[in-house]
């Protein structure tokens, strides 16, 4: 399938006349891109326009399509885009398995086929025994499994990676980074990570931009 994957092309964002992103790229299914660049050259603007939340204060321009489907005609909960940020950003009012159920799919039918779907999610990150707590009380490594499981349930057709690996510790930091980008090539979904930690840029195993260099 030739439109299979992320495609940017000719995509610029600038802010204040001043280009910070040029870019044309093709993410295929299950490869990694990654964006690498200080903190101000603009990483974070791409993921956003590409989500569909980006500050009107940037100006962006250039096509972005997944699959096919060209996502900026299309309005942000329709582009289906998994994002994964630094924090977790899990719902303090919701169990483990609730902030997990909140991110099926209305296709999903019927609260007993929901909760499975959500305890099947928690088994595979080997937290299953921790559907029912508070996700306050849960550890950061913990948090970010939950936070990668809510991801995945939600049928994403692409990933976008705003340096989530950036508050663990090192030790963490690699386990999660492993099972991101497995998770991401068993579900055959382009990825997108941007990221100021070479590390994080060589465990991709794909090429890498770097933006905002001097």
């Amino acid at each position: 399938m030739p439109d299979a994957g992320l495609k940017l092309d000719d995509v610029t964002i600038s802010l204040g006349g001043r280009r910070l992103v040029e870019i044309t790229r093709h993410v295929a299914p299950g490869e990694v891109l990654t964006i690498m660049g200080p903190s101000g050259s603009g990483k974070s603007s791409l993921i956003a326009f590409i989500g569909g939340f980006l500050d009107p204060a940037f100006t962006a321009t250039g096509r972005v399509t997944c699959n096919g489907d060209d996502l900026l005609a299309l309005p942000p909960q329709r582009r289906h885009a998994g994002i994964l940020f630094q924090d977790p950003l899990l719902f303090p009012h919701m169990t483990v398995a609730g902030n997990l159920m909140f991110a099926l799919p209305d296709t999903v039918k019927g609260k007993a086929v929901r909760r499975a779907a959500a305890h099947g999610a928690l088994a595979g990150i080997g937290l299953d025994a921790e559907a029912d707590r508070d996700p306050d009380t849960l550890s950061g490594g913990q948090k970010a499994r939950v936070a990668l499981a809510r991801v995945l349930l939600s049928q994403p057709r692409m990933l976008l990676l705003d340096e989530p690996f950036s508050k663990l510790d090192a030790e963490l930091r690699q386990q999660m980074r492993e099972l991101v980008f497995a998770r991401a090539r068993d579900n055959r979904l382009p990825v997108l990570l941007v990221t100021h930690d070479a590390a994080d840029a060589e465990a991709t195993g794909g090429p890498v931009v770097t933006v905002g260099a001097p």
